[in-house]
């Protein structure tokens, strides 16, 4: 799926530029249907634009993520910079991550879709991050919300790095079951 994802932004590239160049990025957030679907496909064009590993894209993208108006445009941008494999964009992304929770750090809400981010992160050791970011002020083994946003994220929408060969994600898996079926079956059992 990924070698086709590049595919189709390489061979579509010029087209993907366009409809993300037409949005008025500047425009006043608005939550009518027409706005929040001109949004939609213009973080498609940026996610696909992404694949492309082209610094002027990668600054695009820091941009959207520094000047938007709304947090789904700024959710959009931070999932790409942290997602892309271009050099650039993994400079910016920890710049990035580091900047937005610093922002949102008393959201609690809004700090779980930035544990998410990094849980979901297709490129290599991101088992490595999430297991780093559970030492982090952020999170909070005990808190349902935050264990949903990090080691489910990561479990269940990580199909890359999950399932590694090595095996890995598995054994980080079995061991929270093994952990949390003590302190909260019910989420154990979820998981």
């Amino acid at each position: 799926r990924a070698a086709v994802r590049k595919i189709i932004a390489n061979e579509l590239r010029t087209e993907f530029e366009r409809i993300y160049n037409a949005y008025d990025h500047q425009q006043t957030y608005s939550a009518t249907a027409d706005a929040i679907a001109a949004r939609s496909l213009k973080n498609v064009a940026l996610a696909y634009l992404m694949l492309v590993d082209d610094d002027k894209i990668v600054r695009a993208c820091e941009q959207q993520y520094l000047t938007a108006n709304n947090m789904t445009d700024v959710m959009a941008a931070l999932t790409q910079l942290t997602n892309a494999e271009a050099p650039l964009a993994q400079e910016l992304s920890g710049n990035a991550l580091a900047d937005f929770y610093e922002r949102w750090q008393h959201e609690s809400l809004v700090v779980n879709q930035w544990l998410t981010v990094q849980a979901t992160c297709s490129l290599p050791n991101a088992l490595a991050r999430v297991k780093a970011l559970e030492v982090h002020n952020a999170y909070d083994g005990k808190n349902p919300n935050k264990i949903r946003a990090l080691v489910s994220s990561f479990c269940n929408n990580n199909a890359i790095n999950f399932h590694d060969a090595a095996g890995e994600g598995y054994k980080f898996l079995a061991d929270k079951i093994i952990v949390l079926n003590t302190q909260n079956p019910q989420i154990a059992s979820r998981l």
